[in-house]
């Protein structure tokens, strides 16, 4: 399988494709215009440790004072995910979902960045997490310092009640007993001074985790900038789902694609391949040396007299009996066209299309030329030429017919058209090189040497396949339209009722 194998499908269903690419369009179209934007705006902090001396470096290592781990999950932790739903009014989740934190690698920062639908909420909602993370972790540090402070004052409460003890002892004391009691009260002077300086670094200790180092502004919030994406993604999506649906539409109505599809389904021999020229208006024009190709190809497998049924599947055969007239014609042959369902004026009026389309080179009797136009040099000419020509007799005489059998004879009718060379042609035929295009119903032609029935389509008429049987069928494919269910159906039933199947002409006179 190649690549336009995998092409032909979906360019054959383009229109499916496209309506759904449409679709896809205009849903994300729609998305962008209905739903708002989304505008994130961002904030920074810089993390600082909490130390006993805050004018001692911290280390060589940065990092390593705070763990930048907990920080960030602080940061996007319950406390502070809370404040923003009751600030916003909006659920916590929804919350956790607009609220990002990153963690540059080796530092101390923490960027907060929060989405929101307007730049008012997005700018709000980052700065109060800013000073949320904040808040929280200063309560955190101050709940520590105090947790501290509290031992300390136990301790010093324990010491201070022991050193008022001893040295009650000691004015208790008699002489020479002081000497113990005065040591024992230096000792706890000593430690009670200690605890005092311990508990006033303690107090001293400055608990601030850090600063807002870059708060958010409206004129640095980031717009949405995603409507053009949203756009191009709807767009991309339904051109891939029109794929798809292609893909599926033509698992379940497959169409004739090409000749040897065609000769797959029905196993009937090609007798040519009719293209089509693209021409004024998007139309296809088909290409005159193909159908003289298939002219020759039926030429050679029928001898008259003959009685040949162009039918389809459903497809109306008309242009491509007309086209095979004209080129059959063109060499001198006499070729009857039959119709019997109303039809006889759509193939007069493609005949005469396709024999003007003839070149000087196919139509001997077609000047390459054409003679230049004299004026008339006396008045009796003038008159001669304006005077109305005479009216035809009343009573039409019959042609006899070439073939020795033959019963019945086509009349001339009146104001039939002229022929080529001034010639008087009979009422329905058509001159066409040396040969003649004749047209009626199949009774009428039932006599003739070569006649090619319009069979109407076979899908919802057996008049084709009835006419067949006396003599042979060329079966019409049009490409990208007959259904290959429809032409093996017709197939079978051409086998079935004993029909000479000469072979099938591959046509693109469908759309595309």
């Amino acid at each position: 399988m190649t690549l336009s194998d995998l092409l032909r499908v979906p360019l054959h269903r383009i229109g499916a494709v496209a309506v759904v690419a449409v679709l896809g369009l205009v849903a994300a179209l729609g998305y962008v215009t209905l739903v708002p934007g989304l505008y994130r705006a961002s904030a920074v902090v810089a993390v600082r440790p909490v130390v006993t001396d805050a004018f001692s470096p911290s280390g060589a290592a940065a990092d390593r004072a705070v763990n930048m781990n907990v920080e960030s999950g602080i940061a996007t932790g319950t406390e502070v995910v809370r404040r923003l739903a009751e600030v916003n009014g909006q659920d916590q989740r929804d919350v956790r979902d607009a609220l990002e934190v990153e963690v540059p690698a080796g530092g101390q920062i923490l960027r907060f960045s929060y989405g929101a639908r307007s730049v008012a909420q997005a700018v709000r909602s980052v700065n109060l997490a800013a000073e949320s993370y904040l808040d929280v972790r200063r309560s955190m540090y101050e709940r520590q310092r105090d947790e501290m402070l509290r031992s300390y004052d136990e301790s010093i409460a324990k010491v201070v009640a022991q050193q008022a003890a001893i040295q009650q002892r000691v004015a208790n004391a008699r002489q020479g007993g002081t000497d113990t009691a005065t040591a024992e009260l230096a000792g706890i002077n000593s430690q009670l001074t200690q605890l005092n300086s311990a508990r006033t670094e303690i107090a001293a200790v400055d608990v601030n985790p850090g600063w807002v180092t870059r708060t958010a502004e409206p004129a640095l919030v980031a717009t949405g900038g995603r409507a053009s994406m949203f756009v191009l993604a709807g767009l991309l999506a339904g051109v891939l789902l029109g794929v798809l649906v292609a893909y599926a539409w033509e698992s379940v109505d497959p169409r004739v694609r090409s000749a040897d599809d065609a000769r797959r389904t029905s196993g009937l021999a090609l007798l040519g391949t009719v293209r089509g020229r693209r021409g004024f208006a998007g139309r296809r024009s088909p290409v005159a040396a193909d159908v003289r190709y298939v002219a020759m190809a039926i030429a050679e497998r029928v001898h008259q007299p003959a009685r040949v049924t162009v039918l389809s599947a459903r497809e109306d055969p008309t242009p491509i009996t007309a086209r095979l007239a004209v080129a059959l014609a063109v060499a001198g042959r006499e070729v009857f066209v039959a119709d019997d369902s109303g039809r006889l004026d759509r193939l007069r009026d493609a005949v005469l299309v396709d024999r003007d389309r003839l070149p000087a080179s196919v139509d001997p009797t077609r000047p390459a030329v054409p003679k230049p136009r004299t004026a008339p040099s006396s008045a009796d000419e003038i008159t001669e030429r304006i005077t109305a020509p005479p009216r035809p007799s009343p009573r039409p005489f019959a042609r006899p017919s070439a073939d020795p059998d033959a019963t019945l004879a086509l009349p001339q009718l009146a104001n039939g058209p002229a022929g080529p060379n001034g010639a008087q042609a009979r009422g329905g035929e058509v001159r066409v090189g040396a040969g003649c295009v004749l047209l009626g119903t199949f009774r009428e032609g039932a006599h003739q040497p070569l006649l090619l029935f319009n069979a109407p389509p076979a899908e919802t008429d057996e008049r084709g396949v009835a006419v067949a049987r006396q003599g042979s069928a060329v079966v019409v494919v049009e490409r990208d339209r007959t259904r290959q269910a429809e032409l093996r159906r017709l197939v079978e039933r051409l086998r079935a009722a004993g029909v000479t199947t000469l072979g099938f002409v591959l046509t693109r006179d469908g759309r595309g």
